[in-house]
């Protein structure tokens, strides 16, 4: 029945395209979509910010770029940055939500993910929002001296007039880190952009502009949309049981990050599938201008990093693995 549920419901899909490597992403995005999930009946909006006083150069996307995206079927929406820009780059993924149609359900995906499945099968809950487990404990960081994270947390609920202790897993002990709700920006969703947009909003600007003197010792650089980012999935009454594990960050999404990542830990056919919608020589053709893209994909770079790695036994740490990238010459971003 959920998969049915699943494929009656319509909704939309964002990703942030601009100038740089987000926007070569986009296409490796849009064409896995179409190549894996040709089902999916929503709209793709890739969303471009425009220049303005935030940004120091120009944020568009290539027009070469813009076109293959609208060959596969994006839309491309503009919005305008007032409040995060250049200096925190990863506040597109915020205010862009206002530019998407108001009430209709939407996915946000970071453009560095792969679609490897049929996200029709996805029983996406638009009333109860989550976004992606994938992630470690990197905030907060914990002082010696200074609170630890109930006390961090429960300021930013207080700050809100959440109910704290309802976002706790009280199956995992006090003061380690997945207790508290805590997720990867890399998805999201929600019925409405707009609702979840401002609510993101909101939270981020008061947790950077007026933080909880218990936040006195964390940065919130890159850190600030995933902190406001569980505050607004539980005051919106999502949290992190809303979707069934193994479909996105599994069968059907692969949030890969950065290009040596995907080829040291990535599944065989995450490589494969890679490797097939970047062969088109209209594709090949536009991403050989980026670096990591030429040299991983093209020039075989990326065979080599996934030579140093054993798939089933990966180091636990992601740093770990960037480190053994880094010694052997082959990390490229």
């Amino acid at each position: 029945m959920a998969g049915k549920k699943s494929k009656d419901q319509a909704f939309n899909i964002v990703v942030v395209g601009q100038a740089g490597r987000l926007q070569f992403e986009a296409v490796l995005f849009a064409a896995s979509l179409r190549a894996r999930s040709p089902d999916f009946k929503g709209r793709l909006f890739v969303a471009e910010p425009q220049p303005g006083p935030l940004w120091k150069n120009d944020p568009t996307m290539r027009g070469d770029i813009r076109a293959l995206l609208e060959s596969y079927g994006a839309e491309i929406v503009p919005f305008e940055s007032r409040h995060f820009g250049q200096a925190y780059p990863y506040g597109n993924k915020i205010e862009c939500l206002t530019a998407l149609p108001r009430g209709e359900p939407f996915v946000s995906f970071d453009t560095d993910t792969l679609i490897t499945g049929d996200l029709t099968r996805v029983p996406f809950d638009f009333d109860r929002p989550t976004a992606s487990l994938r992630r470690e404990g990197t905030w907060p960081e914990i002082q010696l001296y200074g609170p630890g994270y109930t006390q961090t947390w429960k300021s930013l609920y207080d700050k809100f007039g959440l109910d704290f202790e309802s976002s706790l897993d009280t199956s995992q002990p006090d003061e380690y880190w997945r207790r508290y709700l805590y997720f990867n920006a890399g998805y999201f969703f929600y019925k409405c952009p707009h609702v979840f947009g401002q609510r993101f909003l909101d939270y981020a600007l008061a947790i950077r502009d007026d933080p909880p003197p218990e936040l006195v010792c964390q940065s919130l650089d890159p850190w600030l949309d995933q902190v406001a980012l569980p505050l607004v999935i539980h005051s919106l009454g999502g949290g992190r049981d809303t979707l069934p594990e193994g479909l996105l960050d599994g069968e059907v999404s692969c949030h890969y990050r950065l290009l040596p990542l995907l080829y040291a830990r990535e599944n065989d056919d995450v490589v494969a599938l890679l490797e097939e919608i970047s062969a088109p020589n209209s594709v090949k053709k536009l991403l050989k201008n980026y670096d990591a893209m030429k040299f991983m994909i093209y020039h075989g770079r990326g065979h080599k990093v996934r030579d140093l790695f054993d798939r089933g036994d990966m180091p636990r740490k992601e740093q770990a693995i960037r480190n053994t990238i880094r010694r052997n010459g082959f990390w490229m971003r």
